[in-house]
């Protein structure tokens, strides 16, 4: 069983990105979270888990596509630890 690090672009409904990243942190704890602008006032948030391969990334991405105002959640990057 390996540990897996999971990053994930999670968007949200504009103006509701520091809502939505203090919602994450508080449910979820991830590894870690940042916020980064695209373009023009549009923001991601990137979002790192780490679990086991076992595990999955799938119910991760169940849980941050439950957050309310989060519109799309796209995982980004994964690799093995």
């Amino acid at each position: 069983m390996a540990d897996v690090a999971t990053i994930f672009k999670v968007y949200s409904e504009t103006g509701k990105e520091i809502e939505v990243r203090d919602k994450i942190v508080s449910d979820l704890k991830p590894k870690s979270i940042q916020l980064e602008e695209v373009a023009f006032g549009i923001k991601v948030i990137k979002v790192m888990f780490v679990h086991t391969d076992e595990e999955g990334s799938t119910a991760i991405e169940e849980k941050l596509k439950g957050i309310k105002n989060v519109t799309e959640v796209e995982v980004s990057d994964q690799t093995l630890l």
